[in-house]
């Protein structure tokens, strides 16, 4: 079976996404670790708007994880991480997007980004009044709307796929931000949530993820390598941070 690239940061949750079908599929990668901030030309090129992740194999590069993802279930459609029916497989579109846009919006841009992105990249301090309106009510909003969505036990449908996995990845950043879901408030979605996290998929990456969540980016493949995380010998990255296309 070829052996594909994944270029994008482990703490990344659209990388982490990607990641977790690729081991769900039994599906052979290597990652070059790249924070898309230290991507070089070449990363511009295949990424046009500098985002991660990107996936090279040897039959595409691809930038963007559902796209990555959709692609992965066509050529490696064993097992599924779509449910089965139009209207099952429509809604798991919707909550992935959800996941994608909103709750990447919120937990992202809105927290992940102001108190570890701004500060490690940058040197810059969080903005105090954006967090304030994250956390009293752009969370609650999105955590009321997941209530209602996920289920008491198991999974959203009848195999863990990719509603779970995206819905979880994000959530796994939110922790990093030192943010945990009020169980009391919120009881299904926190189950939920502490549920997929622990699947083996997502627990095969926290090792990785947890050893260089505060090193700084530049020396992370260096970590990884050491730790023997599964790192291409090339890389796409650089010493000096540039900022992307896209503000979200």
């Amino acid at each position: 079976m070829n052996s594909t690239r994944i270029i994008g940061s482990y703490l990344s949750p659209y990388v982490r996404k990607v990641l977790v079908c690729l081991e769900l599929k039994g599906v052979p990668y290597q990652v070059d670790p790249i924070v898309p901030f230290f991507g070089n030309d070449e990363f511009s090129r295949i990424s046009p708007v500098r985002r991660i992740p990107v996936l090279i194999d040897d039959h595409v590069t691809l930038a963007d994880s559902t796209v990555i993802c959709e692609y992965l279930e066509e050529r490696y459609p064993s097992p599924s991480i779509y449910p089965q029916g139009a209207a099952n497989r429509a809604r798991a579109r919707w909550l992935e997007e959800f996941a994608d846009s909103r709750m990447g919006e919120v937990l992202i841009w809105g927290l992940y980004n102001q108190v570890a992105i701004r500060r490690a990249v940058w040197g810059e301090a969080a903005d105090a009044d954006l967090l304030k309106k994250v956390y009293e009510q752009d969370i609650p909003h999105l955590l009321d709307y997941l209530e209602q969505q996920v289920p008491a036990q198991g999974w959203l449908f009848d195999e863990f796929g990719i509603a779970d996995i995206a819905i979880a990845s994000f959530f796994r950043n939110a922790q990093f931000a030192r943010f945990a879901i009020d169980a009391e408030r919120w009881p299904l979605a926190a189950a939920f949530v502490t549920r997929a996290l622990a699947h083996c998929s997502f627990a095969k990456l926290k090792a990785f993820e947890d050893l260089i969540q505060r090193v700084p980016p530049a020396g992370q493949r260096e970590v990884l390598m050491a730790a023997g995380a599964p790192i291409c010998p090339q890389t796409l990255g650089v010493a000096a941070p540039r900022r992307g296309i896209l503000k979200i």
